[in-house]
């Protein structure tokens, strides 16, 4: 089915699935199977903001996901919507020192604070 037909539910789905491909791929050290699976995830986002509202809200569901790599993503991908909240799921990331996430979310914080990162 095409991103274009899919409700704004399936989307979350698939972006999820496409975080935790990530996450696998990361940990087999597949950087291949990791760029396609940011791509396909990058599609959805890009779906989803052009969505009336831009529906990348509906990603703050994954916000408290069992895994570290789908609450990292959906908080860089609502950041621009739900600052607060988004940056606290980072925050947590870092404080709990799951890593890598910790240390994506660090480096995205201090690009954010320091201005040369804007979310979007």
């Amino acid at each position: 089915m095409k991103l274009t037909e899919m409700a704004v539910n399936k989307l979350v789905s698939s972006f999820e699935q496409h975080c935790l491909e990530q996450y696998k791929a990361d940990l087999d050290f597949n950087m291949r199977r990791y760029n396609r699976a940011f791509d396909a995830m990058m599609a959805v986002s890009n779906e989803l903001r052009s969505r009336p509202g831009d529906q990348r809200r509906a990603l703050a569901s994954l916000y408290d996901h069992s895994n570290e790599q789908v609450r990292l993503k959906a908080a860089i991908h609502t950041l621009a919507l739900f600052p607060d909240d988004a940056r606290a799921v980072m925050q947590k990331l870092i404080g709990d020192r799951i890593y890598p996430q910790a240390g994506d979310a660090g480096m995205l914080l201090d690009s954010l604070d320091e201005g040369r990162y804007v979310p979007e």
